[in-house]
């Protein structure tokens, strides 16, 4: 069986797992008391690079790396996202740390609050603000989702360094096809039922998007209200939600190698942030959304009130693939046969709020 690092940011620090010829075992807190809400792995360099986002009430937030998976961490001796003084803005929280693809050698991007994206070619030691997105003329019109305006989402096309996709809670998708220089807003087909136009350009609440291993222009997005998919790297969103018990949620995660396949996790409303019917079910679509099978073998069977947040469930790069999530109970749940069993590896954490996983040598 493969070795797997598994890395949990929770509200109270980062703990790190690694499976060792099956056997799991973990590590932590690091960042004692400190939220982590973001956590990348950079897998381009001969031995991983781990970023974290953490946050402490006392010095405020910053981004933390580690060469020898987790054993020693440096911070940067000058904040590594810092908003420039003229925007008159100051950074809250680093929302997402996503290492781009192999075509853009030591560029990782940072998603913040208040919602921005700056971009790092140093391997994430030091980062600029994207100022075409920050100055974006819709900007004055984004408003903050429950938990904060928030950019949280950034996925990078493997055939094309210059194309980006980002999603803002709640402003909805953005894309660029120039490195940046230019934005449009994608959300043609997302709802936002809480609007009074609800098909509106911009402004819809999306809560994460996943891409497909098979077809990078294929993406899947789970909004505030409603599931989807695009065929065409954001330009139009397809309805797929029917046949999940409901349609909120927080989580999307596509499979690592697998084309079509991809895992969301229904919570009830809304107004009622737990899992969907009480039940602690993964649901995963082995068509592209077209139907989807509910994921249970192993998991709680009695009523549950675990929520998963958008970046607390991942899939690692083993084969097969293991899936990963974490909740508001503190429990960390994992699958090593792509979703079909499940069991419990760690229990009265602190609040889960991110995973991510790979596979080790």
């Amino acid at each position: 069986m493969t070795d797997v690092l598994l890395t949990v940011g929770t509200r109270k620090g980062l703990f790190i797992g690694r499976r060792r010829g099956g056997r799991w075992g973990f590590d932590g807190p690091f960042f004692n008391a400190q939220a982590v809400y973001a956590i990348g792995i950079d897998k381009r360099r001969s031995t991983p690079r781990l970023l974290v986002g953490a946050d402490s009430t006392h010095w405020g937030p910053s981004v933390f790396h580690s060469d020898d998976l987790g054993a020693t961490w440096t911070e940067p001796t000058a904040p590594a996202v810092k908003f420039p003084q003229d925007t008159g803005a100051s950074l809250e929280r680093v929302w997402q740390l996503h290492p781009a693809g192999p075509a853009a050698p030591g560029v990782v991007y940072a998603g913040t609050q208040p919602a921005a994206l700056f971009r790092s070619v140093d391997e994430g030691e030091t980062f600029e603000l994207v100022r075409p997105l920050w100055e974006h003329p819709t900007r004055s019109q984004w408003q903050p989702g429950f938990g904060g305006e928030a950019l949280h989402t950034v996925i990078t096309d493997p055939r094309d360094p210059d194309a980006v996709t980002v999603a803002v809670s709640a402003a909805g998708v953005f894309r660029t096809h120039d490195g940046g220089a230019t934005w449009s807003p994608s959300n043609e087909g997302v709802s936002a039922v809480f609007l009074p136009d609800q098909h509106p350009k911009f402004g819809q609440c999306v809560h994460k998007i996943a891409q497909d291993a098979g077809d990078p222009d294929r993406l899947y997005l789970q909004n505030h209200w409603g599931v989807y998919r695009s065929d065409d790297s954001g330009g139009h969103w397809t309805d797929i939600g029917s046949g999940l018990p409901s349609t909120f949620g927080f989580a999307a995660v596509a499979h690592p190698h697998r084309a079509d396949v991809a895992y969301v996790f229904p919570i009830t409303a809304d107004s009622d942030r737990v899992p969907a019917e009480r039940r602690c079910r993964v649901y995963r679509t082995s068509d592209a959304g077209s139907t989807w099978e509910p994921l249970s073998e192993g998991l709680p069977e009695g009523a549950h009130y675990g929520t998963v947040l958008r970046d607390a469930m991942c899939v690692d790069d083993a084969d097969p693939a293991g899936v990963y999530f974490g909740n508001r109970n503190g429990e960390v749940y994992a699958s090593a046969d792509e979703g079909d069993s499940w069991r419990l590896l760690a229990s009265h954490l602190p609040d889960v709020l991110c995973v991510r996983a790979t596979a080790v040598e």
